[in-house]
């Protein structure tokens, strides 16, 4: 994007201050730097030649990125596009230390990698078996560290599927595709959430759907994207296009919010390519969650997803990923297929629509901020009374459940949507995964349903 692109999309900010509500650092901080038109405001002054100092870079690296900004706007100001432009003048200036340097440049060389990534679960297996991830190790290292340790998934069995599976009916019976769909398996949720990934193509091929998994998938760009890292983001985006192109598929179809937030901006990032552009903005149509499709293809009853084999007897608190709800608009639809749940109580959070500090790479980069969001967010939660809390996004999960261990109450497991969905579309996976299944952390208790 040029200046002057920028500089339209700033003009728009009237600065009524109707943002200020919606923004999790300007409850925290009540700081006008640390709201989105006072962001806006510095990006102005960056565009009438101010350099990039270390405090503008602070208070623009001090945003989660949540985008609650957007829907809240009256005057249609794409905060979004703004603060994602923004970093990349910041990652270009050369104004970070040496040491967010590093820490940067460690995460990258790290999470958008699935294969480094597997090769962590070993070692992450073994230090869990002998104690090194006990809170009182952990609390020991040093802040991005900590950091890293306290988010670190449980390691779980890899779930193995084929690259492609038939649609079938809940008797086992094929049918007739409704679709045929690609699924990303991503790079995180690949390495540590591959069961989830199995729970998505297996609800979708109970939907009828054709599910096509193509091989040379990689990351899909989203933390280089949201970080500012145009470059490795524009990389990974293109071969995402491709690879998807090549599967002939007529949806792609992830189950991570900031995945799907990512590849609906492709026509953005690639606007300015003309060997892609047309490509991306196809790409970008294409994109669905999982929860979004299902609507689509009509949820719950005759000719669709079949009705659930069995009641599930809870009560379930729904967390709304940022990049799912502001950042793709997809707020009902994970809220009808839970209601479609027979025996399923659904209840709402106090701040449900306020970002849980996960936000990409934040909890990693600003852990202070993203523990204290985390806190609030654990707290509100823990406040319904819900026995389970489910939410579309693999972050959101790791950072709901380290602050629920963190202020020791009592362990509530975190899910993501589609297991639930899962669990209560097959009798078999719902007996095996309602009494033992955890995706809640290494020191949680099961999640157990109460009989009726």
């Amino acid at each position: 994007m040029t200046d002057q692109g920028l500089r339209a999309l700033t003009d728009v900010c009237v600065h009524c201050g109707f943002c200020l509500p919606a923004c999790p650092t300007y409850q925290l901080w009540g700081e006008e730097m640390d709201s989105p038109r006072g962001r806006i405001h510095l990006v102005q002054q960056m565009l009438e030649g101010a350099p990039v100092t270390p405090t503008i870079a602070g208070h623009l690296d001090a945003c989660l990125g949540c985008l609650a900004c957007v829907p809240a706007c009256p005057s249609g100001v794409r905060y979004d596009r703004i603060v994602t432009q923004a970093r990349v003048q910041v990652e270009d200036s050369g104004v970070r230390t040496l040491g967010q340097k590093a820490l940067r440049a460690g995460i990258f060389a790290l999470f958008p990698h699935p294969y480094r990534l597997r090769a962590l679960r070993g070692p992450l297996a073994l230090a869990d078996r002998i104690g090194l991830t006990s809170p009182r190790v952990v609390r020991r290292l040093p802040r991005p560290l900590r950091a890293m340790a306290e988010l670190a998934p449980p390691v779980q069995p890899r779930a193995r599927l084929p690259r492609r599976l038939a649609p079938r009916t809940f008797g086992g019976g094929v049918s007739r595709p409704a679709r045929v769909v690609g699924l990303l398996t991503g790079c995180v949720q690949s390495a540590f959430f591959s069961h989830v990934t199995e729970a998505t193509a297996r609800v979708l091929t109970l939907a009828g759907c054709e599910v096509v998994i193509p091989r040379g998938q990689g990351c899909c760009g989203a933390l280089a994207h949201h970080s500012g890292m145009r470059r490795q983001a524009v990389r990974r985006a293109r071969r995402t296009i491709a690879t998807f192109e090549r599967a002939g598929v007529e949806a792609v179809v992830t189950d991570v919010a900031g995945c799907g937030s990512a590849m609906k901006e492709y026509a953005d990032l690639l606007a300015d390519d003309p060997q892609w552009a047309s490509r991306a903005g196809a790409l970008a149509a294409k994109a669905r969650d999982v929860t979004e499709l299902l609507v689509e293809l009509g949820g719950f009853g005759p000719g669709r997803l079949p009705q659930p084999g069995r009641p599930v007897p809870l009560t379930v608190a729904y967390h709304d990923a940022c990049h799912l709800s502001n950042g793709q608009g997809v707020r009902s639809q994970p809220r009808e297929l839970l209601r479609g749940i027979p025996g399923l109580r659904l209840v709402t959070a106090a701040g449900a629509d306020v970002c849980c500090g996960s936000a990409g790479i934040y909890n990693l980069v600003q852990p202070d901020t993203a523990a204290q969001l985390g806190a609030r967010k654990a707290a509100a939660l823990r406040a319904t009374g819900a026995d389970v809390i489910v939410t579309g996004n693999p972050g959101c999960a790791l950072q709901i459940a380290a602050a629920m261990r963190r202020d020791g109450g009592r362990d509530v497991p975190v899910l993501h949507t589609v297991e639930l969905l899962y669990a209560a579309l097959d009798p078999t996976v719902g007996d095996r995964l309602l009494p033992e299944h955890r995706i809640q952390g290494r020191h949680g208790q099961g999640l157990r349903a109460t009989p009726q």
